[in-house]
């Protein structure tokens, strides 16, 4: 049941025009930036040449274009998730669903990673935008591969939550705002954790995702993204496990 539902939500996000509006988007902003620190880079790097342990192209323009990628996807996480339970409540087929023979376990994981496929393909292209460097340059595959990885579990981290706000109501527009809040407020909390030292250190997920972002695979960050998306969907679990008790 749980590939059924896997097929069915990535067949709705395909099929709407949305998905790929949003993918246009993320490849214009991504591409538009990545252009813009590549010509940057191309204007200093007879300086660059002349400095001991100088940063390398992966350094300035595909570290800080990920950099920019990991903002652009806390901004359209709320949109994708929105629908995913929200919807269905709206549409009074939630209740259907949850009521069925299906396991909620799987019905949660199954809009999870429909969603975590869309991110992973947009993973993708982004590599595939960094890696076309290799032609007129030497690329850190290590740092690219850290890139890849902190990316990917941030936005596992947004859709968890995402999900969760979306499990909440019956209007997309409320779980797209509400999403939204949450997850400038995390991005509030990495901005002050920037400026102090103290204990919101620990729960900035951008924080952590700046050690990938810089090459270090933490184990301590991999830890705390693992234990966010968990917490995140054994909360969504739990609240339709509720909503099917007192149906």
């Amino acid at each position: 049941m749980l590939e059924t539902i896997i097929r069915k939500e990535l067949s709705m996000l395909f099929i709407s025009p949305l998905a790929w509006i949003l993918l246009a988007l993320i490849q214009f902003l991504f591409a538009g930036f990545f252009l813009m620190r590549l010509d940057a880079f191309l204007e200093i790097q007879s300086q660059l040449l002349q400095m001991i342990n100088s940063p390398g192209i992966t350094e300035v323009v595909i570290s800080s274009s990920f950099a920019l990628a990991a903002i652009i996807l806390l901004m359209i996480t709320p949109i994708l998730s929105m629908r995913l339970l929200a919807e269905e409540r709206r549409n009074h087929t939630l209740t259907l669903l949850i009521s069925s023979p299906v396991a909620i376990i799987d019905i949660v994981l199954g809009k999870f990673l429909s969603i975590m496929i869309f991110f992973v393909f947009v993973i993708m292209l982004i590599i595939a935008l960094s890696i076309s460097l290799r032609i007129g340059g030497t690329l850190d595959l290590g740092l690219l591969l850290s890139n890849a990885i902190g990316l990917l579990l941030l936005s596992a981290c947004f859709s968890a939550l995402g999900l969760y706000i979306s499990s909440l109501t019956a209007q997309p527009v409320i779980a797209a705002i509400g999403s939204l809040g949450m997850l400038l407020g995390l991005w509030m909390i990495d901005l002050i954790a920037n400026e102090t030292s103290g204990w919101m250190h620990y729960i900035s997920l951008l924080k952590h995702f700046r050690y990938f972002n810089q090459g270090l695979i933490d184990s301590l960050s991999i830890a705390y993204f693992i234990l966010f998306i968990v917490t995140f969907l054994v909360l969504t679990i739990r609240h339709l496990d509720g909503e099917r008790l007192h149906g």
